[in-house]
């Protein structure tokens, strides 16, 4: 790990797979997931909570990408512990930060990012991903009919539990999260593009918006795995 921890955040609509790169982000630089959604929430003023990745070796925090349904712009923001003290860090829930500029603003009085890693997915594609989405309840596990079915169509695989589409992922909703999203996270890419730290990736698929995010990352800190381990 390099010296200068990375500060950085990865945004992007739901559906984007802001937490697939997040979690390849952690595998591939050596990061461990800790949460300080907690933290966040009480000092930044609201979100959910937020998968963090933390430098193994190091203590620091991190904002990581979305839990399913949150709609949320979401970051892996790896800061030293002056910024996000260890004390507030705790096994991850969901994330989702920063959401608004409000919010985007309200990090800056913790820690100026390095980086901001932005998403761009058609909207044809995120309707249908978001539309394919199921869950269950109980647990909380995700499942998706095109690239992550159940075993068995509508059951969970490990309860054989009905399975239930979330409110918000109905193809009728996906349109008016899409446009809400679109309009919160505007003026925030924009805040980031002015300050020349804003990276963004443009598909349809996170397996081929990846090695891009890899390359960039890596050019910043060392990884540890090379791409073709993912």
């Amino acid at each position: 790990m390099a010296s200068k921890l990375l500060r950085a955040v990865v945004l992007g609509p739901p559906g984007s797979g802001k937490g697939t790169v997040c979690e390849r982000i952690a595998r591939s630089f050596g990061l461990q997931h800790l949460s300080s959604g907690q933290f966040l929430r009480e000092s930044l003023g609201g979100g959910g909570g937020d998968h963090l990745a933390v430098p193994a070796s190091h203590t620091a925090c991190a904002a990581a990408g979305p839990g399913p349904g949150s709609g949320a712009a979401s970051g892996m923001a790896l800061a030293p512990s002056r910024c996000f003290p260890a004390a507030h860090c705790r096994p991850c829930a969901r994330p989702g930060f920063p959401r608004t500029l409000g919010q985007a603003k309200a990090l800056d009085g913790i820690c100026q990012l390095d980086l901001v890693i932005s998403l761009n997915i058609p909207f044809e594609t995120l309707k249908d991903r978001l539309s394919a989405r199921w869950v269950h309840p109980a647990s909380g596990r995700v499942y998706n009919l095109d690239f992550n079915p159940p075993l068995s169509r509508g059951v969970d695989d490990l309860t054989g539990e009905p399975l239930v589409q979330r409110e918000d992922d109905r193809p009728e909703a996906v349109a008016a999260r899409l446009r809400k999203y679109k309009d919160a996270a505007k003026p925030v890419i924009e805040l980031y593009k002015s300050r020349g730290i804003l990276h963004s990736f443009s598909g349809t698929e996170t397996n081929k918006i990846w090695p891009y995010v890899y390359t960039l990352l890596s050019s910043r800190i060392p990884p540890i795995l090379s791409e073709e381990e993912h």
